[in-house]
């Protein structure tokens, strides 16, 4: 096969980002994965890009720069693939307890570069007239949008060949080849060897299992979560809505199962309604106690949904690291191994800036955020490899 500067293994919209970035600045890119492109955890996703979740820190950094970074990128694909049905709509989070935590929140965000507006239940209704009148108070973020998550992740790939690189799916990496020296000199896949200067591990929750057999293991485990769909509706929801507390179940390493009240339309006129967490392993079973709980608070904050017909019910495993945050960079144990993931639930927003990045410390370029929160060798993510 022939050779590539890089090899991605994993096309969801992380190891789709990176590619494209790669590429955009002359890089020869080989992307790989053991299924179709954006069939993963990048199909589960809501096509989040929020700046409206995070607490003020490193993860926050990445998703203001990758907030202003996505318009640069779908600015540069071909344009016959572009339209990723980008909507910069806005974010409404709203508390229908104490108020004071959410604007706490939000006076904090503001201190690190947010635009959060804090606004009364009033404008709150004016912006989502039908939202629950239990509403105690609201923050509006102008800067939150949504796009499609896989025709996203295609789009980039598209890039990518237009470029010249390729894209394999039906591909399964199963380790690396290194020289007497331990660096990285090929791949080793169920089709043949690919030669190459390095590799990315961008396999999502299954990053764990791909570092180890190149011999860079890494603390990545699945987070599952849930999502319901609505049957097609006239304009009802016009801003990507939810309640004070998911905030709290993004930021929480719990175990056991988490939901908080997201809603948001699509362009197709269905909503979306999530969100759960819950680390069950691969456990794709579908729970109805999760449905059920997802049903009951979304009906909470717009009562009119407990009318609608929900039409399906989707899930997908999230790349979980134990201190969440991403883990992005070259691997020290391994020249030429490098990593891109645990993105958890964030990782549609964060892609246009991981690639990025992953780009600059790979070309050796001033990086455009601090690269170090996310390093690979931080104590909660390196494993240390048995001899």
């Amino acid at each position: 096969m022939r050779a590539a500067d890089v090899v991605v293994v994993g096309a969801g919209i992380i190891g789709a980002a990176c590619a494209e970035a790669l590429s955009a600045a002359g890089v020869r890119v080989v992307v790989l994965d053991r299924g179709a492109p954006a069939s993963g955890t990048t199909a589960a996703g809501e096509g989040n890009v929020l700046v409206s979740d995070k607490e003020p820190g490193a993860e926050l950094d990445l998703a203001i720069a990758s907030r202003r970074e996505w318009p640069v990128v779908l600015a540069r694909l071909p344009e016959r693939t572009a339209d990723v049905e980008w909507e910069a709509k806005g974010g409404l989070v709203v508390a229908t307890t104490e108020p004071g935590p959410l604007e706490k929140f939000a006076a904090n965000q503001r201190a690190a570069g947010v635009d959060a507006r804090v606004i009364t239940p009033a404008d709150a209704f004016e912006l989502e007239p039908l939202l629950t009148r239990a509403v105690t108070a609201a923050v509006f973020y102008p800067e939150d949008a949504q796009l499609q998550p896989v025709l996203a992740a295609t789009a980039l790939l598209a890039a990518v060949r237009a470029r010249g690189g390729e894209v394999r799916a039906g591909v399964t990496a199963q380790s690396v080849r290194r020289d007497a020296g331990g660096r990285v000199i090929a791949v080793e896949t169920d089709a043949g060897v690919i030669p190459c200067g390095a590799v990315l591990n961008a396999c999502g929750p299954w990053a764990g299992s791909f570092g180890t057999a190149a011999g860079g293991a890494i603390e990545i485990h699945p987070r599952r979560g849930m999502i319901l769909v609505t049957a097609p509706l006239p304009e009802c929801v016009r801003h990507k809505v939810y309640d004070a507390d998911y905030v709290g179940a993004v930021g929480s390493g719990d175990a056991e199962l988490q939901t908080s009240t997201v809603v948001e339309s699509t362009r197709a006129g269905t909503v979306l309604i999530g969100s759960s967490r819950e680390r069950i392993g691969f456990d794709d079973s579908v729970r109805v106690k999760v449905l059920r709980e997802l049903a009951r608070k979304a009906v909470g904050l717009f009562p009119f949904l407990a009318g609608v017909a929900v039409m399906r019910a989707y899930g997908g495993f999230r790349p979980y690291a134990p201190d969440h945050l991403p883990v992005i960079g070259p691997d020290p144990r391994v020249p030429g191994l490098w990593h891109a993931t645990g993105h958890e639930g964030a990782g549609i927003g964060l892609a246009a800036s991981t690639g990025r990045l992953v780009t600059e410390l790979f070309l050796g370029l001033e990086p455009h955020v601090n690269p170090a929160p996310f390093r690979v060798d931080r104590p909660a993510v390196v494993q240390v490899m048995a001899v």
